[in-house]
C-alpha cells in the first residue's frame, strides 16, 4: 500500500509540474507588462551567476585538457587534445556543469524564496489582492532562467576552452596553431545548437521545479530548508536524466 501511494504521489506531482508549466505559458502574454520584474530576474539569474560560472569553467577546461592528454598518451597524437577537449566541453561539460551550478544557486534560491512566502502566507495575500502567483512570481523566474541559461553556457564554454588552451600551451607543449587547428577540425555547428538547446531545457526544468517545490512548501522554517535541499537534489537529477535523453535526439 505504501509503495502504491508513493507511485500515485509521484505521478500526481509530475502532473502538478505540467499544470504549473501550463500556467506559465498562459501568463506569457503579460511578459511585456511585467518586463521590469523579468529584467530583474534575468539580472539575478544571469549576471550574478557569472563569477561562479567563470570560476568553475576555467578549472573545468584545465582539468579536461590534463585528462585528455593523460588518456591519449601513447595512443593518439597530442595535437588532437585541443579538438577533443573543446568538443567535450562544448557538448557535455559546459551545459551540464552550468546547469548543476544554476540548480544549486538559482533553483534552490527560488524554492527558498517562494517557500518562505508560502509559509508566511504572502502567497495567500497575493491571491486576496487578485494577483495570480504563477503570473507574478513563477513566470518571470521560469522565462528568465530559460533565456539566461544558454547565455551562461556560452560564457562557460568560452572560458573552459581558454582554460584548456592555457594548460595545453603552458604545460603540454601544444602550440596555439595546433590547438585551434584541431578545434576547427572537430567543431560542428550542430554541437553548438545542441548545447544551447540542452541549456534551455536545463534552465526550464530547474526553474519549474524550484517554483513547484516552493509553492508546495509547508512546515515553517524547517519546511523551507527541506524544500531548498529537495529543489537542488531533484533538479540535479533531472538535468542528468534530461542530458542522457537529449543525447539521442541531438547528436
Amino acid at each position: 500500500m505504501t509503495a502504491m501511494k508513493s507511485v500515485i504521489n509521484f505521478f500526481s506531482e509530475i502532473g502538478e509540474v505540467f499544470i504549473l508549466l501550463g500556467g506559465v505559458i498562459q501568463a506569457l502574454p503579460r511578459m511585456v507588462r511585467d518586463r521590469k520584474n523579468l529584467i530583474l530576474q534575468m539580472s539575478h539569474i544571469g549576471v550574478d551567476s557569472l563569477p561562479l560560472v567563470i570560476l568553475v569553467s576555467i578549472f573545468t577546461g584545465a582539468i579536461a585538457a590534463w585528462q585528455a592528454a593523460y588518456q591519449m598518451k601513447g595512443l593518439a597524437p597530442m595535437s588532437l587534445v585541443g579538438g577533443i577537449t573543446s568538443r567535450v566541453i562544448l557538448i557535455e561539460l559546459g551545459p551540464v556543469l552550468t546547469g548543476i551550478i544554476i540548480s544549486g544557486r538559482v533553483g534552490a534560491s527560488i524554492a527558498a524564496e517562494l517557500g518562505t512566502m508560502k509559509v508566511t502566507e504572502q502567497l495567500d495575500a497575493l491571491e486576496i489582492m487578485a494577483i495570480n502567483p504563477v503570473r507574478y512570481l513563477a513566470m518571470p523566474r521560469v522565462v528568465a532562467t530559460t533565456v539566461m541559461m544558454p547565455v551562461l553556457v556560452v560564457f562557460s564554454n568560452l572560458v573552459a576552452i581558454i582554460g584548456a588552451f592555457t594548460v595545453s600551451s603552458a604545460f603540454l607543449g601544444i602550440s596555439q596553431y595546433l590547438f585551434f587547428e584541431s578545434f576547427k577540425n572537430f567543431f560542428y555547428l550542430q554541437d553548438l545548437f545542441g548545447a544551447l538547446l540542452k541549456a534551455s531545457v536545463f534552465g526550464l526544468s530547474t526553474s519549474l521545479l524550484g517554483c513547484h517545490i516552493g509553492f508546495r512548501t509547508d512546515g515553517g522554517a524547517e519546511g523551507v530548508g527541506s524544500s531548498t535541499i529537495r529543489s537542488f537534489v531533484v533538479s540535479s537529477a533531472i538535468i542528468l536524466i534530461a542530458d542522457y535523453i537529449l543525447w539521442f535526439f541531438l547528436f
